[in-house]
């Protein structure tokens, strides 16, 4: 992971609207209680997503790879009035916990927790959707994409987190490192795709902001 100094992680965090008191403890638990806890999303990329979602006032919003709900409930606070945030995660062993802090955000009644495979519970929805997170197996981000992409309304959003891969991405990918290999592929096709526009902030690991076009304006 791209790193910022401890110094200039600092300042950027004391420069930005504050970690507030349900994210800051969701993140302390984590930390404390899960592996890997560096797959939060965290204060300065969870001020982005609430940013963007913000800008953005989705009525809508899927995000596959839940992990412990910080990212869920940053993004669902962009949610415009009775707007639902779907959230996927193949690890049952966390809803509880996640769900436990969705009820403390207050955002229990806007986000639900689908427990499953992604590659499966996509297909199955009916529905449409403003803004998509990507978070989930990197293995698996261009088959998320094709699943998702019909599925994303014109001039919606698509956030890819991970798209740089601790610099992985710059170096060929070892036989068996199918996460490395999925994320250069999806980088790949992102670039090539011109149904979108995109642009990836390097930002912790990165991640694309890519924008869905309007087709029949070319």
């Amino acid at each position: 992971m791209f790193e910022f100094s401890p110094e200039l992680e600092e300042y950027l965090t004391s420069h930005i609207d504050q970690e507030d008191s349900v994210l800051s403890e969701l993140n302390r638990e984590t930390h404390l209680k899960m592996l890997h806890p560096r797959m939060l999303s965290g204060h300065l990329q969870g001020k982005i997503l609430t940013l963007f979602s913000k800008i953005l006032q989705p009525e809508t919003i899927l995000e596959v790879g839940t992990y412990t709900g910080y990212s869920a409930i940053c993004l669902a606070r962009g949610l415009k009035p009775g707007g639902k945030l779907h959230t996927i995660d193949i690890n049952d062993e966390l809803a509880d916990f996640s769900s436990a802090f969705f009820k403390k955000a207050g955002l229990e009644k806007s986000i639900i927790l689908h427990s499953g495979n992604a590659l499966k519970i996509i297909p199955e929805m009916d529905e449409t959707f403003d803004l998509v997170f990507l978070d989930g197996e990197k293995s698996e981000y261009s088959q998320y994409y094709d699943l998702v992409f019909d599925k994303v309304k014109t001039g919606g959003l698509i956030i890819a987190d991970n798209v740089l891969w601790d610099g992985k991405v710059l170096k060929a990918p070892q036989p068996n490192d199918l996460s490395t290999k999925g994320i250069i592929e999806f980088n790949n096709r992102i670039a090539k795709d011109n149904r979108i526009e995109k642009v990836i902030f390097p930002v912790r690991d990165g991640f694309s902001i890519i924008r869905k076009k309007n087709n029949n304006a070319g």
